[in-house]
């Protein structure tokens, strides 16, 4: 199923073509390609070069693993145990170069999880990304150290078709993708004032 953006300005195909599935097939995604993925999110550019991210995976076949990261989903999230990999996004809070607090830190995790995103639509695959999980279990479930936040999970895989999901998902599964207004975020170089005016 494509759900191709309707773009007041032309963006890539990649872009274009990107949405965040509900319905994952169960075929694994073969491990160089999940190495692909990763790699991408690697050569993220980030503040200072300090790359404050990390990347918690687990893919079906390793069912311990899985089920930890699952265990951490909020129930409106259960979906995404049908993908074929989970993944948390962590970022390091302060600066390994001189322990400040790095305030860009979850805009370059953001990064690294873009970069992520474009290599995993060029290969065929899909992500979304959630904030319905519960943060302290991942921290205790996970082992993930002071000083590192639990950004978002994460479901990867190939999409299925809508009816491989519960029948209230497939409405939000098949509507369109919408966007705000582009005046409405997009502004000069003061606050409001039209980057393009009409």
């Amino acid at each position: 199923m494509k759900k191709t953006a309707v773009t007041d300005h032309p963006i890539h195909e990649l872009l274009a073509e990107r949405w965040s599935p509900l319905a994952f097939s169960d075929r694994p995604i073969e491990s160089d390609k999940l190495g692909s993925l990763l790699e991408a999110a690697r050569w993220a550019p980030s503040s200072f070069n300090e790359q404050p991210w990390a990347f918690l995976t687990a893919t079906q076949q390793d069912a311990d693993g899985f089920e930890r990261l699952a265990s951490c989903l909020m129930d409106g999230n259960s979906w995404a145990r049908k993908a074929p990999v989970l993944m948390l996004s962590v970022a390091q809070l302060t600066f390994a170069r001189n322990g400040r607090e790095n305030r860009h830190a979850f805009h370059d995790v953001g990064l690294a999880v873009g970069s992520l995103m474009v290599q995993a639509q060029s290969l065929g695959l899909s992500l979304h990304q959630m904030g319905g999980f519960d943060v302290e279990r991942a921290r205790e479930t996970l082992g993930i150290p002071e000083g590192f936040d639990p950004v978002a999970m994460i479901a990867i895989g190939y999409r299925a078709e809508p009816e491989t999901l519960p029948e209230a998902q497939q409405e939000r599964e098949r509507a369109p993708r919408t966007r705000k207004d582009a005046a409405s975020i997009m502004f000069g170089a003061t606050w409001g004032e039209p980057l393009f005016p009409a």
